[in-house]
């Protein structure tokens, strides 16, 4: 059984953990799995005063938990509901949430929520808008917001910055922290046409805190983010690079549809550590040849920008929808 562990510790050393579903708590509750730690969508229990809650404080006990919210609207026009972030932050202190983290999007507007992740225009009126309420919004939670890139379908003309580029700014003006979800980078760049190699090598892994990986349904013109199925092959190999990057972050399986037994859901994040092995193998083998006596001069080595690159396919050699 895991322990929790004592004091707090670096913010992305959590190791694998799993979405909690509800689906899945008897079995937690029962079986106590050694899992490294849970995500909870904050709207399934922030709100709720019955059974939800109380397994959420029973699972706090043995386990590290973050909050992982779906209606923030931190890109919406509409005022800020304050409201919201305050029953959002006393969860957050009640289960000692290690981070609490939505996503650079809006939701709704004029008071309707579309329960859906609505893309923003990348620009500098919209980085503005979002730099002021998220500096609201982490004065209300009293620690910092971490934001996670969606998965989207189409680009506004409007935007003139790249999504890592905007992220990087925002981060900058707030302190904000970054889950970078690497499912949704795949999604989002084959939908757009894009090269998900280069939004890697543009990301500000500085600032990531967590990494998400899920399944997707690809139809062949676009993909559709679903959740329902184990990882792909192309989003494992984004992930070993992502992983590399960010210095071991954190890593989150999330299945949302056709959920199988949990046994089946641990079985797909663990899978992480083939992924991790090699990255891990690879660096001390380059580190290796560097250091020994027929090392080669430096400025000839540093081509090596990326040791995975072999695990890398070519997923830009398809047709892609293009979008406006």
């Amino acid at each position: 059984m895991p322990q929790r562990r004592s004091g707090r510790v670096r913010d992305n050393d959590l190791g694998l953990g799993v979405g909690l579903r509800n689906t899945h708590f008897d079995h937690i509750l029962a079986e106590r799995p050694a899992v490294d730690w849970f995500e909870a969508i904050s709207e399934n229990f922030m709100d709720s005063g019955g059974r939800p809650r109380a397994v959420l404080h029973e699972i706090a006990r043995h386990y590290p938990l973050v909050l992982h919210g779906v209606s923030l609207s931190i890109g919406s026009t509409d005022p800020i509901d304050r409201g919201y972030v305050r029953r959002l932050r006393r969860l957050a202190d009640e289960v000692d949430a290690r981070w609490v983290s939505d996503h650079l999007c809006w939701t709704g507007v004029l008071g309707i929520n579309s329960h859906d992740l609505l893309p923003l225009p990348l620009n500098a009126e919209v980085l503005a808008h979002v730099t002021s309420r998220v500096h609201a919004v982490q004065d209300l939670l009293g620690r910092s917001l971490v934001l996670e890139n969606p998965s989207t379908y189409l680009r506004f003309r409007d935007s003139d910055v790249s999504e890592p580029d905007f992220l990087r700014a925002l981060c900058d003006a707030t302190g904000c922290r970054l889950l970078l979800d690497v499912n949704n980078v795949y999604v989002s760049c084959y939908n757009a046409g894009t090269d998900p190699q280069a939004y890697l090598d543009a990301f500000p892994f500085d600032r990531v805190v967590q990494l998400h990986l899920a399944g997707h349904q690809h139809c062949g013109t676009h993909i559709v983010d679903t959740h329902d199925r184990p990882v792909s092959d192309a989003v494992w190999a984004l992930f070993a690079q992502a992983w590399q990057r960010s210095g071991g972050a954190a890593t989150l399986l999330e299945w949302d549809g056709d959920v199988p037994a949990f046994a089946r859901v641990h079985a797909e994040v663990l899978r992480a550590k083939e992924f991790m092995a090699a990255v891990e193998g690879r660096s001390a083998q380059a580190d290796a040849v560097a250091s020994g006596p027929w090392a080669r001069d430096a400025a000839a080595d540093q081509v090596l920008s990326t040791p995975v690159d072999f695990l890398v396919p070519d997923v830009m050699g398809r047709s892609r929808l293009q979008s406006a």
